[in-house]
């Protein structure tokens, strides 16, 4: 009885850690540092915030409000966000593992190299341990400085985020010099035509929400356009046979009124509004993740969000591997017929075998059968396969990636196996 309770409580504690393994929430953790609240507050302007959620293991690099002006104070925010990207190192790092880098120097991954817009190794920084106990910061480009160092450790989740001040921007070249682009200078139609939607791009310009997209470019949009297989798929309804008013509103579905980048999507919980919403639950989106996949949901389909076009606040364009069928426009995606009971054939009646004739005795066997010894399994061969657990091999940089929910439930399930065990024992 003493093993079961031992093996659950620690069923018990490894279900808490497993719990603990997505709980970070970095605007959160910075809330109770002041210093911090103008680097807070790009983090949720850029949609930063959302993408640091949805991740693991990971280091932020932050910066407090006197350095961050340096960067706020001159840019817009499409380049803070390049900015502030750079500062988010897609591996965990605290204080002791700065000083125990091998050979004194690394370079680490950024999110701004996850972008697709970092040529070369300009999403990389580079970390060196220096003398004296410091740890400086810099860009991976070929010739930087070390333009910033390690200051001191904030707070940690170990193993699973970590932040840490540094003194200064790591400014990568060409980040903070590029012009960004004008929301008036902004061509939808040639960006979605480079990216392999030539049709969709057609059909805005032919239908005229083009200009709906752009009007609302200055508030925020993001633009989910299919690529031009996607309108070849079986399935996909006669676009001639719609009227005006609902092509107008199948193009208008495929847009967001606000700026949504893929890293917000993949936090997204509740029903997302188009551009064609008009009322509570009308023309909306949900969205579901798996790692860093994201897929839509429209009632009648599904769709995988492939590619990012654009990402450059307040605008995202997105390319989606299926045309997005509205439940307002095409209804609801029919139900799976209901399973077949087997029918059952009537049992044939029993027919009598005539009662054998009596005999005196019976005659004695020549050579009786003996019975069949008892099956037993080899003492060499394995009894029914248990469950095999693995574990992904870890070192001391990374967290073990494990699914909360999933490891929960299961969890839960054998630790009221081993109670009712207790309890019958």
């Amino acid at each position: 009885m003493a093993a079961f309770l031992r093996l659950h409580l620690l069923l018990f504690t490894l279900s808490l850690v497993a719990i603990s393994t997505n709980a970070h929430n970095i605007t959160a953790m910075l809330e109770g540092f002041p210093e911090y609240s103008q680097f807070n507050n790009y983090l949720t302007q850029t949609k930063l915030d959302d993408e640091i959620n949805s991740r693991q293991t990971i280091t932020v690099l932050a910066l407090n409000n006197g350095a961050m002006s340096a960067i706020a104070d001159k840019h817009p925010l499409s380049v803070i966000k390049k900015a502030l990207s750079l500062l988010v190192l897609l591996d965990y790092y605290d204080g002791g593992k700065l000083h125990q880098i091998s050979k004194g120097t690394t370079l680490s991954t950024t999110l701004y190299q996850t972008t697709g817009n970092a040529p070369g190794n300009l999403g990389f920084v580079n970390i060196t341990d220096l003398q004296g106990g410091k740890v400086g910061f810099g860009s991976a480009a070929p010739g930087s400085k070390l333009d910033s160092s390690y200051t001191k450790s904030v707070k940690q989740i170990p193993y699973n985020i970590s932040v840490l001040e540094i003194s200064a921007p790591i400014i990568a070249p060409g980040v903070l010099t590029a012009p960004p682009p004008s929301s008036s200078d902004l061509n939808i139609t040639a960006l979605l035509e480079k990216a392999g939607c030539k049709t969709f791009a057609s059909l805005l310009v032919s239908s005229g929400v083009i200009k709906t997209y752009q009007s609302a470019l200055d508030k925020g949009l993001t633009v989910l356009a299919p690529n031009d297989e996607a309108f070849k798929a079986a399935g996909v309804p006669d676009l001639s046979k719609l009227s005006n008013a609902e092509v107008v509103s199948l193009l208008e579905y495929h847009a967001l009124p606000t700026y949504t980048p893929k890293g917000t999507l993949k936090t997204a919980k509740d029903p997302i509004s188009t551009l064609a919403s008009n009322g509570a639950g009308k023309f909306d989106l949900t969205a579901t993740s798996a790692g860093d996949d994201v897929t839509l949901h429209t009632g009648v389909n599904s769709s995988r969000v492939a590619d990012t076009v654009l990402d450059s606040a307040p605008v995202s364009i997105l390319t989606v591997d299926s045309v997005l069928l509205p439940e307002e426009l095409f209804g609801k995606s029919p139900s799976p017929a209901p399973a077949l009971e087997p029918v059952s054939s009537p049992s044939p009646s029993p027919v009598k075998a005539p009662a054998p004739a009596p005999v005196s005795k019976a005659p004695t066997p020549s050579a009786a059968s003996p019975p069949a010894p008892a099956t037993e399994t080899p003492g060499g061969a394995p009894a029914d396969a248990p469950a095999v657990f693995t574990e992904n091999s870890t070192t001391n940089n990374a967290a073990v990636h494990v699914s909360a929910p999933a490891l929960f439930t299961l969890l839960v399930t054998l630790s009221a196996t081993v109670v009712s065990s207790v309890f019958l024992s």
